[in-house]
């Protein structure tokens, strides 16, 4: 009970920066935060902050994270591709509203930290890969949607590959040293366009994989 109005209070306070869409909102309701966060800061855990996890890495904030969901467009959506999938947090989200999730990590204690609390969760619907993400994943592609959870400089051509046809790639871009902007690519006709949506700052995508 009181979880659950902890995650009522946070997507209070979200809304109060940016309106939560219904699938998106009752997706927030559905994950307890305070699973994907570090034990030393599960105080903060309905706090609007990004907050530090392990191997240098950070847990996005929550409104960064429904800001993202929301911009991926994803109401009767089958398929999702993240690359990135850190705590997990934003994968979980994602799981409340796409039939099924597929998330590579590169870092191997972060994956196998966020294996573990989706069994924990019991979240049978995300399907996890350890590699380097800007390869995506040959083997369950084309997906509807791919979402990037770390700044790339550029989208590696092979991702738009695996992109269906008519679907949408968001990502945040570095467009110049240290100014970043979550990017929204459609494929259409085999086509790609892009729309800049809003100014961002995200950790940047690194190369090859870490054990």
């Amino acid at each position: 009970m009181i979880k659950a109005m902890q995650r009522q209070k946070l997507v209070e306070e979200m809304e109060k920066h940016f309106m939560l869409q219904e699938h998106v909102k009752q997706a927030f309701l559905a994950v307890d935060r305070e699973a994907f966060v570090p034990t030393q800061f599960k105080h903060l855990s309905y706090h609007l902050d990004a907050l530090p996890m392990a191997a240098s890495q950070w847990i996005s904030s929550p409104l960064t994270v429904a800001k993202m969901t929301q911009h991926l467009e994803l109401e009767g959506i089958d398929s999702v591709l993240e690359i990135g999938c850190g705590s997990g947090y934003q994968a979980a989200i994602l799981s409340k509203i796409c039939r099924r999730v597929f998330t590579i990590e590169r870092i191997d204690e972060l994956l196998k930290e966020a294996k573990g609390r989706f069994a924990m969760l019991e979240m049978h619907n995300i399907i996890t890969r350890f590699d380097d993400g800007q390869r995506g994943w040959k083997q369950y592609a084309p997906f509807e949607r791919i979402l990037f959870s770390a700044t790339a400089k550029e989208i590696p051509e092979v991702l738009f590959e695996q992109l269906a046809e008519g679907g949408i790639l968001l990502a945040p871009v570095e467009v110049t040293d240290g100014y970043h902007v979550i990017t929204r690519y459609y494929k259409k006709n085999g086509r790609i366009t892009s729309e800049a949506i809003e100014q961002c700052l995200f950790v940047p995508i690194l190369d090859g994989t870490q054990k």
